[in-house]
């Protein structure tokens, strides 16, 4: 029963992943706002729905087979026979099943992402990333992946072993810390396989430093990343603790937009710094790492949900796939309230690209950044709702127009 029970758990998050995808691919037909009908042409407009069903099709196929794949794991026992092979001692128990469980999502991850970057990617003009790249990036995901994962399962075994149920606020709070270390590290990881060169001295530095001096910001640094290597899409944002920032410019954003759109790009993500959003989607994350540590702390703490599986005792790095299969029917429910914040983050930092004079700039620039991203221009209620982390353009752009009228 309770083998059948995870089983089920398991088929329900797969089948509502396919579901979420289902309803994106569906909403391609829907009709264009009509204060987005300049975004795209007939033709590009034609084009779009070509690649969103091609991405779509792509992730159905990818979540199906995902799918499968982890049911006949589960039905077999395969974890508990790999796990076999290794010496029965808690280091090893968990080195078995994430070694199992990266190769196994580097394999399908690599074949999704070979299609999606180097085929359909390529196909419609926005793929840079050459095979030496994508070969490159992907390694370095491979050992990435499975250093933080095997970090992870190794401290819900610590953690136990030490303090028993009170691993739930601990291993909350120890991965809330972790998020933060790995938030600080990301300047560094981000250099490695990318070049970062200083911006030009000119009008668009001297804008951008005064945005962030104007509000008691100091600049370390304005960089240009090479992210033309590996695609055509546009991005900004800036990096540090405290008041001292690094600003970073993808070249494509540099050579897309005008001066005033990218300041227009920046005031708003300087907006998030102001308003405290990365600290505030934190203080939300702790209560996912709670929620996290709980599932956790069941799946170490229960000997029949491991003996269903084939292992003769608890095995702490099958912990990790049951916490995870747990998780991937929690997580969309917890994701409903954070996406909620994050789009409502995204109409305040909208606004200060407003208060900062770039009205105007914002929506021409956030009309840029959907043509040159391929964005969906009107996805489901659904899909906003349950994924989306920022609100549907059309309701961006009508939210800056009236914040602009409101300012006059």
């Amino acid at each position: 029963m309770t083998k059948l029970l995870f089983i089920l758990i398991a088929f329900i998050g797969g089948t509502f992943s396919i579901f979420l995808n289902i309803v994106q691919a569906r909403s391609a037909s829907n009709p264009t706002p009509e204060n987005l009908s300049d975004v795209y042409d007939a033709e590009t407009y034609t084009k779009w729905k070509q690649y969103c069903a091609e991405h779509s099709r792509l992730s159905i196929i990818s979540s199906v087979i995902t799918g499968i794949v982890m049911l006949a794991l589960l039905f077999t026992d395969a974890y508990a026979a790999f796990a076999s092979l290794f010496p029965d001692t808690p280091l090893m128990q968990i080195l078995s099943i994430i070694l199992l469980e990266t190769v196994l999502s580097t394999l399908s991850g690599v074949v999704e992402s070979y299609i999606s970057n180097m085929v359909i990617e390529q196909k419609y003009g926005f793929n840079r990333t050459s095979i030496k790249t994508f070969i490159g990036d992907r390694i370095r995901s491979l050992l990435l992946g499975f250093v933080l994962s095997f970090l992870l399962a190794y401290a819900v075994w610590g953690f136990y072993s030490l303090v028993g149920v009170w691993m739930i606020p601990i291993f909350a709070g120890a991965m809330l810390v972790f998020s933060l270390v790995i938030s600080f590290l990301y300047p560094i990881f981000s250099r490695i396989g990318n070049k970062f060169t200083p911006l030009e001295e000119g009008d668009l530095r001297a804008s951008l430093m005064n945005l962030l001096t104007k509000h008691g910001y100091s600049v370390k640094a304005i960089e240009v990343m090479d992210a033309s290597r590996r695609t055509t899409k546009l991005n900004a944002y800036f990096t540090g603790f405290g008041k001292m920032k690094t600003i970073v410019l993808f070249d494509n954003l540099v050579n897309a937009m005008t001066p005033d759109e990218i300041c227009a790009v920046f005031a708003h993500e300087l907006g998030h710094g102001l308003y405290k959003d990365v600290t505030k989607r934190q203080i939300l994350n702790f209560f996912n790492m709670l929620i996290m540590g709980t599932a956790a702390w069941v799946a170490v703490n229960f000997v029949e949900f491991h003996t269903a599986f084939g292992f003769e005792d608890v095995n702490y790095g099958f912990s990790y796939i049951l916490m995870g299969i747990c998780l991937g029917v929690i997580t969309p429910l917890t994701g409903i309230v954070m996406n909620a914040y994050s789009r409502f983050a995204e109409y305040r930092a909208d606004r200060q690209s407003v208060s900062e004079g770039y009205g105007p700039a914002m929506i021409t620039a956030l009309k840029k950044l959907a043509r040159e991203n391929f964005s969906h221009l009107a996805p489901s209620k659904i899909n906003v709702v349950l994924e989306y982390s920022h609100p549907p353009l059309s309701e961006r752009i009508a939210a800056v127009e009236k914040e602009i009228k409101k300012s006059k």
